[in-house]
């Protein structure tokens, strides 16, 4: 059990005293960042499956399944 509490003892002095935490204002951009990409990828992977709806619609459609 002794383990365990200087794991904990350990990760707590890590977290507090080496970790370079962000400022609000670098959150907030990297959060927006973030979410635009997210937007972007969302459409490209939205687009590419219209897509591939219509041709294999049609390819469906010619061979008359």
């Amino acid at each position: 059990m002794s383990k365990f509490g200087s794991y904990i003892q350990e990760a707590y002095d890590e977290l507090v005293h080496k970790v370079s935490w962000p400022s609000w204002d670098e959150l907030q951009q990297t959060t927006i960042i973030v979410l635009v990409a997210l937007a972007i990828v969302t459409l490209v992977i939205f687009g590419m499956d219209a897509v591939s709806q219509g041709v294999l619609t049609t390819i469906y459609n010619i061979l008359g399944k």
